[in-house]
């Protein structure tokens, strides 16, 4: 490590302002800060001092990633490997899911980030690490079969219109993962219609798990089993079943034991607010229940509530989307509201929208967009209430 230190010392002058490539100052900065802590320190009593930043705090999100991320990754392979009766072992399902996986990764970040050094450079500014998490969670809920150009163009719509044009990482209104998502569901509805995905077909030079290649048709589109429960179709997955993950879906929305074990590190490090991902399955259950109580016999609204939990991108919208602590409630009274309300919505939209069955990412949007409202009632109760406490003393 020491070798990397001295090379970027020797070459800071040249990015420092005044310098040759002095102009290029806050990309270098942006390096320098990824490859190793910075030295500045504060001093004095009014500073509050921790070990806790926005770089480590991304990186705590990336590992809680971790676990849907590469479940995600064995899913996609299995998935292709029983549609098409390959006999694929685990590696080779991991290795095909990484295939399929690794162009959206490298364009969410190549596009995002690029956008976000030119914007930075052109303010004069310095690069946020806001971006890192962002850009990993756009892959996990986008369909692996998006086209790259609408990938990017949704990229670039979430940076420039979602973070951006706002200020930059910390003053956006609404998660931009989500606007991403958003962009290509209004833009391009064929890709990402919510009651398909598509189920990947072998590319030439792919072998299968005997060794030989295969050239086959490039896939096809199979019903989530959220759009089969809403539609009546026979042979929906049970409970347990889209609990553990081994369903179609987009990449890391299906296993929710991997995304609990997300919520458990998010938690454990105080990162993310247990009181929104509980909220939120309260407002579930809470609508969930009261539908199964009201509706009649085999229809969608008297399908267990509790399996709206396990279903579509629920669990990872709560874990990892309406946690977001720059556009959820910042009260704490604020953050029971503002979960509970994601919960309802979702399910409301399930049962009242057959245009759009999943609806948690619509509910999340609605909700980003009121919690500063939220939270002003939540301050102005308080603010009322300890006025009448100061008259009646």
């Amino acid at each position: 490590m020491n070798w990397i230190l001295k090379t970027i010392d020797k070459m800071k002058p040249t990015f420092s302002k005044g310098g040759k490539l002095g102009w290029l100052h806050s990309t270098f900065d942006a390096f320098e800060t990824f490859a190793a802590v910075p030295s500045t320190t504060t001093s004095g009593r009014v500073h509050i001092k921790d070990a806790v930043d926005i770089k480590r705090v991304m990186i705590v999100v990336v590992m809680a990633l971790m676990p849907a991320f590469f479940f995600g990754m064995w899913n996609t392979g299995d998935q292709h490997s029983l549609a098409f009766g390959l006999q694929w072992g685990f590696w080779m399902k991991v290795w095909y899911g990484f295939y399929r996986i690794l162009p959206l990764i490298l364009v969410s970040y190549i596009v995002g980030l690029g956008i976000e050094f030119a914007v930075a450079q052109v303010r004069g500014h310095e690069v946020n690490e806001g971006y890192l998490v962002t850009g990993f969670i756009i892959p996990l809920i986008m369909p692996v079969d998006i086209p790259l150009w609408v990938l990017a163009l949704a990229v670039a719509f979430a940076v420039i219109f979602g973070k951006e044009i706002f200020g930059g990482t910390g003053m956006n209104i609404w998660n931009p993962a989500l606007l991403a998502r958003a962009f290509v569901f209004f833009a391009y509805p064929s890709t990402i219609t919510g009651d398909s995905v598509w189920i990947g077909g072998l590319s030439k030079g792919v072998t299968n798990y005997a060794g030989s290649a295969h050239s086959v048709i490039d896939g096809f589109s199979g019903a989530t089993p959220l759009a089969q429960v809403a539609d009546g179709v026979a042979g929906a997955p049970d409970f347990l079943q889209m609990f553990i993950g081994n369903i179609p879906g987009s990449v890391g929305e299906t296993s929710t034991i991997a995304i609990l074990l997300g919520a458990v590190v998010l938690i454990w490090t105080g990162v993310a607010s247990w009181k929104i991902m509980v909220s939120c399955v309260a407002g579930a259950l809470a609508v969930g229940f009261l539908a199964n109580g009201l509706a009649e016999p085999g229809t969608f609204a008297a399908y267990p509530a509790v399996n709206h939990l396990v279903m579509g991108g629920f669990a990872f919208g709560a874990v990892f989307m309406a946690t977001d602590p720059v556009s959820s409630a910042q009260t704490e009274t604020g953050k029971w509201i503002y979960g509970f309300l994601i919960g309802a919505m979702c399910v409301i939209l399930r049962l009242f929208n057959p245009g759009y069955r999943e609806g948690m990412m619509l509910a999340i949007l609605l909700m980003n967009t009121m919690a500063p409202l939220i939270d002003w009632c939540v301050v102005r109760k308080n603010i009322r209430r300890r006025e009448k406490r100061a008259v009646a003393k």
